[in-house]
């Protein structure tokens, strides 16, 4: 029987040495060696056991929740060259020699704009290879909710891999899709929404994000983020020297005060601390901290303006320092960090206190 020895995890194209440095390191502090396979602007990144050595074991130990590049992680037998007159014979033919079986099939493309060609493959491939597999017994009912990813990066080359319930992303190539509220005052809001969703269950919302919360929004102008506090019932206090949207002031749930984010402090204690602030990390974590350490805010949320180099280097670091200033002052806290679908040259950061 083959044996799935790699790790295939997608991510935004561009990204991929972040998140092969990120996978690399990982793996390092497990005692794995993987040999990563990251070409640029792929939108995914190969991580390799050697032959015969399962990656099951691996992809337990890197929650997909702990990864902050990776939008979607699999278990994966490497790559397949297809001959174009039979693509179908050898994918069966693996699934089958595999014993996989899984209650559900997605067929995927890396979120570029050459992948998007393959979309014709894939929909004239779908009732086929379902078939094929329902008759080997493979695709079938109770399962386990394990599912098959055939993942196509070009025409005639396809990797397959599966993904569990509760360590995998339950959206199409990892991407949460948001409708853009029209409302809102700037597509940046977007990003907030998406963090909500990768970072809160939703059967939480209504005790998390209730009616009635006190929120702070550093850098607010001209509003993207304030708009989703107040969308939730929440009262806003918005730190920005720039200007507000009329609209979004206009609805009284919303105190803005032109001062420096970076020195303002809160009249109480607040629910929700938000921050989109473009400046250097190390700054933006020393001003996370302070508000922290000193429990002005329960829960936050921020984003960390990345350089163009090292950015699993400078994310690890800052995080770091983050845990170790937090430890350092006695204050217990669940810090969570990710390359949302959203974010562009950034991450985002959610940090609960557990007290």
């Amino acid at each position: 029987m083959n044996v799935p020895n790699e790790l295939l995890c997608y991510c935004r194209p561009g990204f991929e040495p972040d998140l092969a440095a990120e996978l690399l390191h990982r793996g390092g502090q497990l005692g794995i060696d993987g040999v990563d396979h990251a070409e640029r602007h792929s939108g995914f990144v190969r991580y390799a056991l050697p032959p015969g050595q399962a990656a099951n074991e691996l992809h337990r130990g890197l929650p997909l929740t702990s990864l902050v590049f990776a939008r979607q992680s699999l278990v994966a037998f490497p790559p397949l060259s297809l001959d174009r007159n039979d693509r179908l014979s050898p994918i069966v033919s693996q699934v089958v020699e595999s014993g996989w079986s899984f209650e559900t099939l997605w067929q995927e493309t890396p979120d570029t704009n050459e992948a998007k060609a393959l979309s014709g493959l894939m929909k004239a491939l779908k009732r086929p290879l379902e078939s094929s597999l329902k008759k080997r017994g493979a695709l079938r009912r109770k399962a386990g909710g394990r599912r098959l990813h055939v993942w196509w990066s070009d025409g005639d080359c396809v990797q397959l891999g599966i993904s569990f319930p509760g360590n995998r992303s339950e959206e199409p190539g990892g991407i949460r899709r948001l409708r853009f509220p029209h409302a809102a005052p700037s597509r940046s809001t977007l990003k907030l929404e998406e963090a909500w969703h990768e970072f809160i269950p939703i059967d939480q919302w209504q005790e998390r994000l209730a009616v009635g919360m006190q929120a702070a929004d550093l850098g607010a102008a001209p509003g993207g983020w304030t708009w989703q506090l107040v969308n939730r019932g929440m009262q806003v206090y918005a730190i920005d020297n720039g200007p507000m949207n009329p609209a979004l002031m206009a609805g009284g749930m919303v105190e803005h005060l032109r001062e420096d984010g970076f020195a303002w402090a809160p009249p109480m204690r607040l629910d929700w601390l938000v921050c989109d602030i473009v400046d250097q990390p190390s700054r933006v974590i020393d001003m996370m901290a302070r508000w922290l350490v000193k429990r002005w805010c329960r829960e936050a949320v921020f984003n960390l303006k990345l350089p163009m180099k090292q950015r699993w280097r400078a994310v690890h670091e800052g995080l770091s320092r983050l845990e170790l200033m937090l430890a350092d002052a006695g204050v217990g806290a669940d810090i969570s960090c990710r390359h949302l679908y959203h974010d562009r040259e950034e991450v985002t950061v959610h940090v609960r206190l557990r007290d």
